[in-house]
């Protein structure tokens, strides 16, 4: 007879079990909490959702003087400058519609939808930048400035907002009971009146440059919020337009999705661009402040560092130094140490300092060019040809000059028969150079025979040639008459 031996659960066993039924317990409880936090099908109007797109995809009547009156407000906004009156423009705009209707049509295969959506934001776009044209064209402010700068091109951030903003609003609007305020802040956030103003402003001041990168951004934009709506109406299940014939049906289907490849592609292939671009400036930022600036011997103008990426086919950074001139040892040590850097691979390293000069305090330096008077400013090369000229006069100057006290001394004590010695610089010219000749004027006493007067005047030339050490002079000479002393009476 066999006996039946069943097996006790240990105490350990049992504390384990329980243990794990706690764990389920947790991680269901978590699931649930989740589920109900994220899920969002459950309180999702697909219908009405559908009706309210396809009610603000059409631009006429109120809509259009609002657009028009928005577009107004907010060129008014960027002309002076103010995101105030900015932010208030892009309240009342409404330049969603026919955006979020592209995505949507897309997603549900309705191709009269994306019709009317095509035609109506071409009408928004026509309406938008005519308006802002003719505001920059009368406006008697035409100077840029930072706001309407800031849209003359797309960034990696403009994406990003483009991305989640358009998901905010699409999340928003399939809401049973639309959350107003969300569509709202997208509006701000999105920023699409901001970069059609900017078109109208390029095409006033005739910049192609600014008005094609500021239509370029709201493209950007645009798609992308486009794409956010299509994700998430594939996610929620929105339901595919039927169509009575199956093979029309297939047809459209194959359109949208199509459509949506074509505007997919470009978009992720942008976005992959303006990533590499993003991480390259940061890159380069660092690399200017690890390895530049460190550089004591020069003074690198932080200012003037320019970062160009140029879309990856040929990316420079260029930096501006004062001071000492930095030799190419060190700066093929930089060009080196900036291979080290994953995105400034190919990147061109370019220098610009001053060549040849000696080493200086720059911050001194500013303080003395500011202070200097006109003298002070010239060039170096200017400086020196300036003093070279002093010189080459002060030279002149005093190789014409005489020791005239000591030369009449002399005079007077050799030739008893001379009465008064004169000296001048005479400049003589025959119109094609111009000479200094040096000019005596002799007065002799009229009771010296004239031969011995022609005799001692040579005599004294000769000295005077020798004791000047010049080549040629000139020597006038007149005579004055001796005055007799009266004779005295006799007594």
């Amino acid at each position: 007879m066999e006996e039946n031996h069943t097996h006790s659960p240990t105490p350990e066993e049992t504390q384990g079990e329980i243990v794990k039924k706690d764990l389920k317990g947790t991680f269901a409880s978590l699931k649930q909490f989740l589920k109900e936090l994220l899920d969002i099908r459950n309180d999702t109007d697909r219908d009405s959702t559908i009706e309210a797109v396809k009610k603000d995809i059409t631009f006429k009547g109120h809509n259009a003087w609002i657009l028009v009156f928005s577009i107004f407000v907010a060129s008014i906004g960027l002309n002076v400058g103010s995101t105030a009156v900015v932010i208030g423009a892009m309240l009342i705009s409404p330049l969603m519609g026919p955006i979020v209707g592209m995505g949507l049509s897309v997603a549900i295969n309705d191709v009269d939808m994306l019709k009317r959506s095509l035609i109506n934001l071409g009408v928004m776009l026509v309406l938008s930048v005519l308006t802002a044209f003719l505001y920059f064209l009368i406006s008697p402010l035409n100077g840029s400035n930072a706001e309407l700068e800031a849209r003359t091109y797309p960034t990696i951030l403009d994406v990003l907002v483009a991305i989640f903003g358009g998901l905010a609003l699409i999340v928003a609007k399939t809401k049973k009971g639309t959350i107003a305020s969300v569509i709202f802040g997208v509006a701000i956030a999105t920023a699409l009146m901001p970069p059609l103003c900017t078109v109208g402003y390029g095409l006033a001041q005739g910049s192609w440059s600014d008005a094609g990168g500021a239509l370029y951004l709201f493209s950007i934009n645009a798609t992308f919020i486009a794409l956010s709506t299509f994700v998430v109406s594939k996610l929620l299940g929105f339901p595919l337009v039927k169509y009575a014939n199956s093979k029309r049906r297939r047809f459209i289907a194959q359109m949208a999705s199509a459509i949506a490849i074509i505007v997919m592609i470009p978009s992720i292939y942008l976005f992959y661009n303006m990533l590499k671009e993003s991480y390259f400036k940061q890159d380069a930022q660092k690399f200017v402040q690890e390895e530049l600036m460190i550089y004591k011997e020069s003074f690198l103008q932080k200012n003037s560092t320019i970062a160009t990426y140029d879309g990856g086919r040929d990316p420079k950074i260029e930096v501006s130094f004062l001071g000492k001139e930095i030799p190419n040892s060190i700066i093929g040590l930089w060009r080196e140490k900036m291979k080290r850097y994953p995105n400034l691979n190919n990147t061109s390293l370019i220098i610009l300092q001053n060549e040849r000069t000696e080493s200086y305090d720059q911050v001194e330096y500013m303080k003395e060019f500011k202070r200097r008077d006109s003298l002070s400013i010239l060039n170096k090369d200017e400086r020196i040809a300036y003093l070279e000229k002093e010189v080459t006069n002060l030279a002149r100057f005093k190789r014409n000059e005489i020791p005239f006290e000591r030369i009449s001394r002399e005079v007077q004590l050799n030739y008893e028969d001379i009465r008064g010695f004169g000296f001048a610089q005479t400049v003589i010219s025959d119109f094609k150079t111009i000479d200094t000749i040096p000019e005596f004027n002799v007065i002799w006493n009229d009771s010296i025979p004239k031969e011995k007067r022609i005799k001692d005047e040579e005599k004294l030339k000769n000295w005077l040639q020798f004791k000047l050490n010049v080549d040629t002079l000139l020597i006038h000479s007149r005579l004055q008459k001796t005055e007799k002393k009266p004779a005295k009476k006799k007594a």
